[in-house]
């Protein structure tokens, strides 16, 4: 029977065609399979965040309140569940990567159960506390009318914490496979039928801001609808999803041990943006200050999901050649990640700074926005430059990090096991 966890292996093949112009070619080998694999990656985390990107520009047409209570919401449910969900879900390029590299495909699939299963869990705790948000920023001394229009939005919001959870455990999955542009297509084709949706919801139907949030719910079920028939069809699946199986519920505690530093490594960062559009709530004239500073941080978001991409193909491409015995190759992987993350910091920066005059009317009619994230775009594209590579980097290396960690446990859990057995046969010859 196939163990459970995979057998890391290091062979000493890799250091062919390293003579001569060889490593200039595992260099532009390595360029070019990062870009392939992060490509429709970027593209993807780039459609998968405008769905909830352009739910916030349809409710700041609706006015000012409007655009700040859903700013505020959307900054609470990130910091409260979306980062939690979604670094939680990370552990699974680690694991599934790792898997994929030492050819035990049939622990992908059940690795990815296993997330689900403990993600939906997760999930139960964050509504209910969602429930109780306008209470909650109140106490915080946030201005009643955008706590109260916050209220109203997140509980349009809260099935979509359901969805999110097992749709980045698809997308997970499927990466670790190298399997990106059915990725793509599902978010390109979702993002496309979100603007119906909303106008449906938000002005046929007349719901509001409400009808925004509810809207988002819908489109992440449809791609996660979209991305499990996929699974379920595909021959490139057929081997690493095989239906459902009880050695999901096994092993949770291992489980826990990796997504939770994984899910506080993405949360710290993401909390430290988020909650200065909560505190924004507490300023002189706090409906503008939290409208212009929620349109900022979504726009760095939005930005970041290049190099988050970008970073998640490293990642991939990392723990599938530790997962293979190749610690070489993944050194390169996170070598090359460098230069590649400084070229994507400094274009996106110049994007930024060129579009500066138009981005505000994308999300309000208002000239005071309109002027005031013209001032703010400056600085997020400095901002931006090192918070690329930092993003880059960092998960990078947590990734080798985890699957070190995952080494040493097994090593020290063999010791164990063999000291036991060496008890054992002592205790039988006496």
């Amino acid at each position: 029977m196939a163990t459970e966890e995979p057998l890391l292996t290091f062979t000493d093949t890799e250091g062919k065609g390293k003579h001569g112009g060889g490593q200039k070619s595992l260099v532009l080998g390595e360029v070019k399979k990062q870009l392939h694999l992060a490509g429709p990656l970027v593209a993807g985390y780039l459609l998968l965040y405008i769905i909830q990107l352009m739910s916030l520009m349809f409710v700041g047409h609706l006015g000012e309140l409007e655009l700040a209570g859903a700013s505020v919401a959307t900054s609470f449910a990130t910091v409260t569940g979306f980062s939690l969900l979604g670094g939680m879900a990370t552990s699974l390029e680690t694991l599934c990567g790792q898997a994929f590299g030492a050819e035990q495909h049939h622990l992908l699939g059940i690795y990815k159960q296993r997330a689900m299963l403990l993600l939906t869990l997760v999930s139960i705790p964050v509504a209910a506390a969602w429930a109780y948000t306008g209470q909650i920023l109140a106490w915080f001394g946030q201005d009643p009318e955008i706590a109260a229009a916050a209220a109203s939005y997140i509980r349009g919001l809260t099935p979509a914490l359901f969805v999110y959870g097992p749709l980045n455990c698809h997308v997970r999955f499927l990466q670790a496979q190298n399997v990106v542009l059915p990725v793509m297509l599902s978010s390109g084709a979702t993002a496309a039928a979100h603007v119906p949706v909303c106008w449906l919801l938000v002005r046929a139907l007349g719901m509001g801001s409400a009808g925004a949030a509810l809207a988002t719910a819908v489109s992440y079920l449809c791609n996660l609808c979209f991305l499990a028939i996929y699974v379920r069809l595909s021959p490139r699946c057929r081997t690493t999803w095989t239906g459902f199986s009880r050695e999901a519920f096994r092993g949770v505690p291992d489980f826990v041990r990796l997504a939770v530093p994984s899910a506080l490594m993405m949360c710290i960062e993401w909390w430290s943006f988020e909650l200065l559009v909560l505190l924004s709530g507490l300023l002189p004239n706090p409906k503008l200050e939290t409208a212009v500073l929620s349109i900022c941080i979504n726009t760095i978001t939005l930005a970041f999901m290049v190099p988050f991409g970008l970073g998640g193909a490293t990642s991939t491409r990392v723990s599938n050649e530790l997962g293979a015995g190749r610690p070489q190759a993944a050194r390169l992987a996170a070598g090359v990640v460098v230069f590649l993350s400084v070229l994507v910091a400094v274009v996106v920066g110049l994007v930024m700074v060129l579009v500066r005059n138009l981005w505000g009317y994308a999300y309000s009619n208002d000239e005071k926005v309109v002027k005031y994230i013209a001032r703010m775009m400056m600085l997020l594209a400095v901002s931006f430059l090192f918070d690329s590579i930092n993003g880059v980097l960092s998960d990078a290396f947590a990734r080798q990090h985890n699957l070190v960690h995952q080494l040493e446990r097994r090593s020290t859990e063999g010791k164990r096991q063999s000291s036991r057995l060496c008890f054992s046969l002592d205790d039988m010859a006496t």
